[in-house]
């Protein structure tokens, strides 16, 4: 068992250094979607593809039982400055290795792909989907958006993201509101006009001490920031236009589309979404993803970073080897013992989740 162990992190570990050495910027990620394509199938794992997404099943892949999702992306932004290496070059000094795009999400890309390969042919309750995505960092309409209809249904998923393989039971979503307050122009010294930037501050103060009837239980209160503003032309004119944006964390509270709209009763300002398509996600404790990762020895928490959840109208868990203080930083890594703790983890995890799923018959 250990030298199988030992084997898949040696393969994962090749499969991310070949990840690293193809650059895979979102919406460009044909050839690191070509190598995992023939990673797959010369595992005899019958791949398929959609753009750049890449998936493969389970055998015997029954329609009639839960089917578990296990998703990561191969994506990367583009590097930061700063970098002191090639971040296109793999490099491995003393237990690190070095890359864009090694820690965020190529580590969970590769453990999450052994671990596929190594329960696809073994009897579980549930069937198992890997689909390796595209455009996270983006969340491009190429992504996770266009492969969830092809997969067909999915009861549950298992999202790969940088967590130090702890369990991410909720995270919050995300609106941006460009906000527009309008009045009317006047001469500064006459005292005419209709001041936007009042209506816009008014609107302001409103905004900082807004609560919510509702709280969400695992993930608390709505969020609001005001995190830009613009008005005016000169001094002495009255601005007849005040711009501000603002940042909306949202919960599993109230949908996005409802809590645009409670803002948009407190505000004499033009409040307009720029998407309301990155939803809270919160997992209900007594879940089996939840109980699993428990039962798995993992601490559960939430996120403060979003990913491809935000896109799953479907219970889901975010889980993975390496750590998000190092996502999209200057000379990112991932530590070697981190991928083989990765796949052990994993293992443990479907396992529990085995468990599970025959305890609830």
């Amino acid at each position: 068992m250990q030298e199988n162990l030992h084997h898949a992190a040696d393969e994962a570990v090749g499969l991310l250094r070949e990840l690293i050495a193809r650059p895979s910027h979102s919406r460009s990620e044909e050839a690191t979607a070509g190598l995992l394509f023939d990673f797959l199938a010369e595992r005899g794992a019958a791949p398929e593809r959609l753009h750049n997404n890449v998936w493969a099943r389970s055998e015997g892949f029954d329609p009639a039982r839960p089917t578990l999702l296990l998703n990561s992306h191969h994506d990367t932004v583009r590097p930061a400055g700063g970098y002191t290496r090639d971040p296109y070059t793999p490099t491995v000094e003393g237990d690190r290795l070095y890359g864009l795009g090694s820690n965020d999400a190529g580590a969970s890309v590769v453990c999450l792909t052994e671990t596929f390969l190594a329960w696809r042919r073994r009897p579980l309750p549930f069937n198992l989907v890997l689909a390796l995505s595209a455009e996270e960092e983006c969340m491009g309409e190429h992504g996770m958006r266009a492969l969830l209809p092809a997969l067909g249904r999915i009861d549950m998923a298992l999202v790969g993201e940088p967590t130090r393989m702890q369990a991410a039971v909720g995270e919050r979503g995300l609106v941006v509101l460009d906000c527009t307050a309008r009045g009317r122009s006047g001469h500064a010294a006459r005292g005419e006009g209709v001041n936007a930037l009042y209506i816009a501050l008014d609107d302001i103060v409103r905004l900082r001490t807004l609560r919510f009837e509702r709280c969400s239980e695992l993930l608390g209160p709505v969020g609001i920031a005001v995190t830009q503003i613009e008005a005016g032309t000169q001094h002495n004119v009255i601005p007849d236009r005040c711009r501000f944006v603002v940042d909306v964390r949202t919960t599993d509270a109230y949908t996005n589309e409802e809590t645009v709209e409670l803002l948009r009763r407190e505000l004499r300002s033009e409040a307009v979404p720029r998407s309301t398509r990155v939803r809270a996600s919160a997992l209900a404790a007594e879940h089996p993803l939840c109980r699993a990762a428990r039962a798995a020895g993992c601490t559960t928490f939430v996120s403060p970073t979003t990913s491809d959840m935000a896109l799953m109208p479907f219970p889901s868990l975010k889980m993975g080897p390496g750590d998000s203080a190092r996502s999209h930083t200057a000379d990112e890594y991932v530590r070697l013992p981190e991928l083989e703790a990765g796949i052990t983890g994993y293992d443990t995890f479907i396992e529990a989740l085995r468990r599970e799923a025959e305890h609830l018959g």
